[in-house]
């Protein structure tokens, strides 16, 4: 599962759209089989199955089929709607679709079997420039389709490390526009959470901060950067033998006061320090 990859147009990364983390999920596992070799058919079927729901992203055996079936009942019905979808009608300023145009469930094999609509086939197809791709393992763990949608629109800049956008747009895209009238709100229920788990989750570290224009809040600024192999797994730490103290610390004191990543030095040097405070 870590080689599959998430491959998409920008156009699509930045288009506005809802879907449920369930429906993300589905979406994303279809998105990873389509083939970069060979053009994309619209006639093409997609099979997203209970066991990958399961062993990705960590379902409950037991409510798979139900949160499966669930889904597939609502994504019909989603749409997406992308900006300037078009080069060769630059006044057209925007199209709405549907993002499949079939879906079934074969209830006795859990498995769904999906086309991708006609409008969304070249936006994950063949695609030269302007795309964004991106192991599918990396937000497998989320539980918040606003983390899946922040990680995407951040990891298309990843050369950058940084991306500022405006909260108006930002609620546009995730159609959240009537929610969240207060920032604070927005930042507590949806920043927040999607960055918490895009750390915890993610090969990224992120963070942000927030820019006003006059006395109101317009604008999120989030910087980003790849973890690095410490952050990722922790060195483990060498054990002292029993009874031993390292600067003058107990050792019992040390294992139980350390920090993740520690020496079992720096955590002794830490704590004496704190004690002279």
């Amino acid at each position: 599962m870590e080689k599959e990859l998430v491959v998409k147009s920008n156009k699509l990364i930045e288009a506005s759209f809802m879907l449920s983390i369930n429906e993300q999920r589905m979406i994303l596992l279809a998105i990873t089989h389509v083939r970069r070799n060979k053009a994309l058919d619209a006639n093409m079927q997609f099979v997203v199955s209970v066991q990958d729901m399961v062993s990705l992203f960590g379902l409950e055996p037991k409510n798979a089929y139900r949160d499966l079936e669930i889904a597939a009942k609502k994504l019909f019905n989603r749409y997406i709607t992308i900006d300037a979808p078009d080069p060769d009608f630059p006044k057209l300023k925007y199209t709405t679709t549907r993002w499949i145009s079939s879906i079934g469930y074969i209830p006795d094999e859990g498995r769904v079997v999906l086309m991708f609509a006609q409008k969304i086939v070249p936006y994950l197809s063949l695609l030269e420039s302007q795309f964004t791709k991106y192991k599918l393992v990396f937000i497998a763990k989320m539980t918040s389709s606003y983390a899946i949608r922040l990680y995407e629109l951040l990891v298309q800049w990843r050369s950058i490390g940084k991306r500022e956008v405006s909260i108006d747009w930002l609620k546009q895209q995730f159609q959240i526009e009537d929610k969240y009238k207060a920032v604070k709100d927005l930042k507590k229920d949806v920043i927040e959470i999607a960055i918490t788990q895009i750390n915890t989750h993610s090969d990224l570290t992120v963070s942000y901060t927030q820019r006003k224009t006059g006395r109101v809040v317009t604008h999120f600024t989030f910087a980003f950067s790849p973890k690095t192999a410490v952050e990722s797994k922790p060195r483990a730490r060498k054990k002292p033998p029993q009874g031993e103290t390292i600067c003058g610390v107990l050792k019992a004191d040390i294992e139980r006061l350390a920090r993740a990543g520690e020496s079992y030095e720096q955590a002794a040097a830490r704590i004496k320090q704190q004690e002279l405070i």
